[in-house]
């Protein structure tokens, strides 16, 4: 006999009663999301790899080490998405947004792809939820974006939550500080890891992202980049943390936050948490203003700002085991017999043209096991349905809590299961 088929390596089923936690952090995104105006957008999973290469930057870990790259027939070179910040970006190019309407605000959710370890949270196929707000450069955005997302993991009951927030410059500021770092970490090149070796000649920044242990102590050390901004983005940063400090939204100033992607610009920030036994302070939320990448990718300067949620993380960290989000069975109907079962389909149907969740017993099996499977369940209401109910046409409506029965008239059995779940 040939083996099972399994998953590939960090490619992950999602099945219920897992999939009831998830579907309770979309219903949450959707809710919160519209109350501040962003609209759900989709772009594909598969993309050019001149723009992630373009968009996300060729000296990042994600480019050069990450991407799952093909040629596909025509020999063209398509990439997997590794995130959905370029693909919005180049939709929003490609679709002439910028002379559509002043200011777009888009969220988006979907699988992205990037071959990694695999840890706790941490997949080669994961998903993520992001927010892009183009066309405001105003530093009260960054700010309300981030109130954004207190209020949502406040509304998720994610405790403990810290909001770490900086500013990593643009153009000049950028320069100086790079050269600061070069200086810095040069002469302990030797002490420094592989990929940060490499990182000194391409992004010196992306060192102060580094997770190794003994990169992490000298990074300690490193120069600070707030002492290198300019004064344009010192205030841009100032009224970011006074607007937030308006809004009653906690924070903390981490000066050596970069971000692990080339495209940041100025304002950038983490969300992170102690919940779900996914390490000390783990990111689950990270963003930040790319301000350049619209022009860069050929569309008109337009300043942006974004953020992307990682699903499984966040899912991890929700309080409450995952059946706690399964949605309840309003009514289990319990049938015995065939044309039992004809009957008990018919009512269902048109009890969930009303509105109602119905679970039928299909399976022939008596009451005693139908009525075990309507506790697990977790049904709110049930009804038992044999050949004296059929020749009567009336049954009982049992209240599965209080374990009380009311007879109904099986014509008057929407109206019935209605009044009874006080709808």
């Amino acid at each position: 006999m040939a083996d099972a088929p399994v998953s590939v390596r960090g490619m992950n089923d999602l099945l219920p009663p897992d999939s009831g936690k998830w579907q309770h952090l979309e219903r949450t995104c959707r809710d919160v999301f519209a109350r501040y105006g962003y609209l759900e957008a989709r772009p594909p999973v598969v993309e050019h790899t001149e723009l992630f290469v373009r968009g996300v930057g060729e000296g990042s870990d994600i480019v050069g080490k990450e991407m799952y790259t093909f040629a596909d027939r025509s020999e063209r070179s398509l990439t997997l998405r590794p995130e959905l910040t370029a693909g919005l970006a180049r939709a929003y190019i490609e679709h002439n947004m910028a002379t559509k309407e002043a200011v777009t605000r888009w969220w988006s959710i979907g699988p992205v792809f990037r071959y990694e370890a695999v840890n706790t949270g941490r997949y080669r196929q994961f998903y993520q939820i992001d927010c892009e707000a183009y066309g405001v450069g105003e530093p009260t955005l960054d700010a309300e974006l981030i109130g954004m997302l207190h209020a949502l993991y406040t509304q998720l009951g994610v405790t403990p939550l810290t909001i770490l927030v900086n500013n990593v410059g643009k153009g000049d500021d950028r320069g100086r500080y790079r050269e600061a770092l070069v200086a810095y970490f040069t002469p302990q090149v030797d002490a420094l890891c592989a990929d940060c070796k490499r990182r000194l000649q391409v992004n010196p920044l992306r060192i102060l992202d580094c997770k190794v242990d003994g990169c992490k102590a000298i990074v300690a050390r490193a120069p600070s980049i707030l002492d290198y901004l300019g004064d344009d983005a010192r205030a841009h940063f100032a009224t970011v943390q006074a607007t937030l400090t308006a809004l009653g939204v906690p924070f903390v100033v981490e000066p050596r936050l970069v971000r692990g992607l080339d495209y940041y610009t100025g304002t950038v920030f983490e969300l992170t948490t102690t919940a779900g036994n996914l390490g000390s302070q783990s990111t689950i939320v990270a963003g930040g203003r790319y301000d350049d990448m619209i022009g860069e990718l050929g569309g008109p300067a337009t300043p942006a700002i974004g953020f992307g949620i990682g699903v499984e993380r966040t899912v991890l960290c929700m309080p409450g085991e995952p059946a706690s989000y399964a949605p309840r069975i309003d009514l289990f109907i319990a049938a015995m017999g065939p044309a039992a079962r004809i009957k008990a389909t018919a009512l269902a149907h048109q009890l969930r043209t009303a509105g109602v969740t119905v679970e039928v017993e299909h399976r022939e099996v008596g009451f005693k096991a139908q009525f075990r499977r309507a506790d697990k369940l977790g049904a709110r209401l049930s009804l038992a349905l044999g050949e004296s109910e059929l020749a009567t046409g009336a049954a009982k409506l049992k209240d599965m809590a209080a374990r009380t029965e009311t007879p109904v008239d099986l014509a008057d059995l929407v109206a019935a299961v209605t009044a009874a779940l006080g709808r």
